[in-house]
């Protein structure tokens, strides 16, 4: 993994100070890439610079530690390109079979060089070609050309602005506010507000930033910006038996993990013990087994666990489970604790990690655990998507949910909005466009004329889940892990895994009225019977008292504070009244109260940080 950076000039040749400017955004990036840095052109000569684009690299080394070396260049067809990439390939020895065929000498073991030479060849058709996690740019000097282009499901982050004849893109928000100062005009308040951690698909939130949407690429010429979806889910008819469901998911998950397990750096697999991450680690043991290796994986916990109480949500606790897997694995297994101060005190390096207030202490406790995994892995596997693609989420099979008009996860949709003044707020225009915009969600997804009832419900929950919470957990995952060097791979976000299994009947997926049943069954014999049929239980929240009576004493102090941005805006009433009442979930399976108050501060630290302004319309 790394970080990619770049200025293109719609009129005219980078100058010097578009270096200066460049080489500001790539070091605001630089814990994405410890390992090494670079930029193309290299230097400014006193003859100046003869090229439309500059492009950046931080560099994480995981693949060819010596000979994948970035921005890297190559010519093929009498053309020169240079590319910054960040991700990872995983049919990388496919890609290149098949260039090879066209007669392209490699030089290197990078998926880099793969494709870059992918790009020669094949042009914008290039990323239909490629299975992986990426985002990068390619700069042909002779067409003046710079494509971009971001993986199916937005794995790797992908930024852009335009200002003043030049465009700019970066892997983080924060590398583009070297460009523009962060603004909140209306409809970014009403993400924040609304939405968030979730976020519009190609919004970059703040006023005049963008998001290259997941399987989208874009061409920038002279003549501007061009943008082309690449690959969308389709619904077909599916008449194959239970069995051959079965068999076809298991084969495609054990193909997804066992592609991803290739590094030259050591690797290692997060184990909660539930379904999703028992599947995963299980598949990658039996992979290291037969190669005489032992799997490192890791499972999380909190100081103070003795507060922890059953709920709908989370059923019970991981602990033990996590442990005794891993045991029957035969994995070298820690678990790693967080301290309560540490939650409380990384609050502030998660929001700013994210470029935004996220997920309170489901970010800090993930930005503290990823640290300690760094100490002795720079790659792991990790369980997210499997919820979205497999149909673990109530909204799946409890129709109500999906008929509230409303995105179903979010189930106090005013709960944030109400925080703030009237006149800041604009509470009903904002409902009323979010609710547009879900709307317009439902009407995109593709479906039968002779789908089922549950079965055109499934579909909608399933490109619900896919664009929106997903991608918000996907996003976390990258923020929080890169923050600190360490690679995250999701086996589970395969499009082909989705491909399938969207197309699949509806009674199989969900088999006796069992979340993710087909999954569950797919995977017997590899996993045992206790893990198998556990019930669903989400990432870890810390239930410590200590935590939230920190958290509601800092945010009264920064409601006192006049130069904090919540004494300006927020309705104290309203406040008083959040604090003093229940402690209902307001957001998906894990946002309760203190992480409400706790999301409140991530958003004063943030604006303080940047000098955040809002928008007067």
């Amino acid at each position: 993994m790394c970080s990619i950076a770049g200025i293109y000039r719609t009129s005219g040749s980078v100058c010097e100070e578009d270096l200066t400017l460049l080489a500001s955004m790539n070091r605001s990036m630089r814990h994405r890439g410890p390992d090494a840095n670079g930029t193309y052109p290299s230097a400014f000569c006193e003859s100046g610079i003869h090229t439309r684009c500059a492009l950046a690299h931080n560099r994480l080394a995981v693949i060819d530690l010596t000979g994948g070396k970035q921005p890297m260049q190559i010519t093929y067809g009498g053309r020169h390109y240079a590319i910054t990439y960040n991700g990872e390939l995983y049919n990388t020895e496919e890609v290149r079979t098949e260039l090879l065929r066209a007669g392209i000498c490699f030089q290197t073991r990078s998926d880099t060089e793969v494709i870059a030479y992918a790009y020669a060849y094949w042009g914008e058709e290039c990323p239909a070609h490629l299975n992986g996690i990426f985002a990068f740019g390619i700069y042909c000097e002779e067409d003046e050309s710079l494509f971009l282009a971001r993986d199916r499901f937005g794995v790797k982050p992908l930024f852009f602005t335009e200002s003043a004849g030049c465009f700019y893109f970066a892997s983080e928000l924060k590398a583009l506010f070297c460009v523009r100062k962060p603004y909140l005009d209306r409809v970014g308040l009403w993400q924040l507000f609304f939405l968030s951690p979730a976020s519009l698909s190609g919004s970059g939130i703040f006023k005049d930033i963008y998001e290259l949407k997941g399987a989208e690429s874009a061409t920038v010429t002279p003549h501007g910006l061009s943008r082309r979806t690449y690959w969308q889910l389709e619904a077909h008819p599916c008449s194959i038996t239970r069995d051959e469901a079965l068999q076809h998911t298991r084969e495609l998950l054990c193909d997804a993990v066992e592609r991803q397990l290739v590094s030259d750096v050591p690797l290692a697999c997060l184990l909660s013990g539930g379904l999703d991450s028992s599947a995963i680690s299980a598949i990658a043991a039996r992979a290291y087994r037969r190669e005489g290796r032992t799997l490192s994986t890791y499972s999380f916990t909190y100081e103070d666990m003795d507060s922890f109480r059953a709920n709908l949500f989370q059923p019970n606790s991981d602990d033990e489970y996590a442990v005794w897997l891993a045991r029957e694995l035969g994995c070298a297994h820690t678990v790693l604790t967080a301290k309560t101060e540490d939650v409380v005190r990384l609050l502030s390096d998660a929001a700013l990690s994210r470029d935004m207030p996220g997920q309170a202490d489901i970010d800090s406790s993930l930005y503290y655990y990823c640290g300690e995994m760094k100490k002795r892995h720079t790659v792991v596997l990790s369980g997210e998507c499997a919820d979205e693609i497999f149909g673990g989420y109530p909204w799946f099979y409890r129709p109500e949910m999906l008929a509230r008009d409303f995105f179903p996860w979010i189930h106090e949709p005013r709960a944030r909005i109400g925080l703030l003044r009237p006149e800041i707020a604009h509470e009903e225009e904002g409902f009323d466009y979010m609710r547009s915009v879900y709307r317009q969600s439902l009407a995109s997804v593709p479906t039968l004329e002779d789908d089922s009832d549950a079965m055109r419900l499934s579909r909608r929950a399933t490109c619900l889940s896919v664009q929106y919470f997903m991608s918000n957990l996907l996003e976390r995952k990258d923020r929080m892990s890169m923050a600190h060097g360490l690679e995250v791979r999701v086996p589970f976000a395969d499009h082909r895994l989705l491909e399938w299994v969207y197309n699949v009947p509806w009674e199989i997926k969900f088999e006796n009225g069992v979340e993710k049943a087909m999954l569950r069954h797919a995977m017997a014999g590899i996993l045992p019977e206790k893990i198998l049929w556990r019930k669903k239980s989400p990432y870890p929240k810390t239930h410590s008292p200590m935590y939230e009576r920190a958290v509601r004493e800092r945010l009264a102090e920064r409601m006192e504070d006049e130069d904090s941005v919540l004494h300006r805006i927020l309705n104290r009433a309203a406040l008083t009244a959040l604090c003093e009442g229940g402690n209902a979930t307001w957001y998906g399976q894990l946002m309760s109260t203190p992480q409400l108050l706790a999301w409140l501060l991530q958003f004063d630290v943030f604006c303080a940080y940047y000098g955040l302004e809002l928008c007067e319309e």
